[in-house]
């Protein structure tokens, strides 16, 4: 089985989230699933508001995100979680 490389766009409830210490909870969260992160990136969205962007790798034959995705939406600091892209890697 190949590995897939996943884009999550992680929405904060607010301005006031502590956008560190949430990438830390995502990042256990995905590594729960069994993926690894490899990159995290915060992009400006409007008015202050910044969403995370989490990079990871996980086994293709895991299946769907979906799972994950309702984990880090129950986080408290969470307002929504879209996949922005997936694509399987080279190697």
């Amino acid at each position: 089985m190949a590995d897939v490389v996943v884009t999550l766009k992680v929405m904060p409830k607010g301005v006031d989230v502590d956008l560190n210490a949430l990438a830390e909870k995502v990042k256990e969260k995905v590594s729960a699933f069994g993926g690894e992160v490899g990159k995290v990136e915060e992009k400006p969205v409007a008015f202050g508001l910044k969403s995370l962007m989490i990079y990871f790798v996980m086994p293709e034959g895991k299946g769907s995100t979906e799972p994950l995705e309702k984990e880090i939406e129950m986080l408290d600091d969470v307002e929504s979680v879209d996949v922005v892209d997936v694509r399987r890697a080279v190697g």
